[in-house]
């Protein structure tokens, strides 16, 4: 059976080494390289849905092809939401998460709620038509920080129901808690189940 091909719509390469096993055996997953799409998508909205919104549109408007485009933020209780939309950029516009990480430990100094959750939002668009999916993993934000994997708040997020950091799990683990891989899942079903993708 001939796979079908799917864009995913990031640069990022952690996220595309999170989200490919969740859908290898489906679908073929096409990075933004590997279609010679060589531009750096903006992120200039006010929520996780028009960001991620954005990036499925644009490369929807250049290729034609079934594609998709994801944005997560981290959200945390006592900072009512932050950093959110704006976690790639907590501590400044170049993205250096040691940074962001130690401004995140700086303002909830003292913090006795250290609640927090990782959401992300998938935005598909086939045939011109957008369908979107969300992911939640519920958790806090650790002291310090834990474990050498994972990439960006992973070493400071230990999800509900475990007592590892993300950054100290392997990938497997990792997914079956994790936002990315919650909203991953909804999309395989979708598609598996869409009479114009299957």
């Amino acid at each position: 059976m001939i796979m079908q091909k799917l864009i995913f719509a990031t640069n990022n390469q952690h996220k595309v080494n999170e989200i490919r096993p969740l859908l290898d055996g489906h679908f073929d997953i096409i990075t933004l390289k590997e279609a010679g799409i060589n531009i750096d998508i903006p992120e200039p909205h006010d929520t996780l849905e028009e960001n991620a919104r954005e990036k499925s549109s644009t490369i929807y408007r250049l290729t034609g092809t079934a594609c998709f485009g994801e944005d997560t933020g981290l959200e945390v209780a006592a900072l009512k939401g932050e950093p959110g939309v704006k976690s790639a950029r907590y501590a400044g516009e170049n993205r250096d998460f040691s940074q962001n990480i130690e401004k995140l430990r700086q303002n909830l100094a003292g913090a006795e709620d250290r609640s927090a959750r990782f959401r992300t939002v998938i935005s598909l668009i086939i045939s011109g038509k957008e369908y979107e999916f969300e992911g939640i993993c519920n958790g806090r934000i650790t002291e310090t920080a834990r474990g050498e994997g994972g990439f960006g708040y992973d070493p400071v997020f230990v999800p509900d129901g475990d007592t590892r950091s993300f950054a100290e799990m392997p990938l497997s683990d990792k997914n079956r808690y994790s936002h990315r891989g919650r909203a991953v899942q909804q999309l395989v079903n979708f598609l598996l189940t869409n009479e114009n993708f299957v």
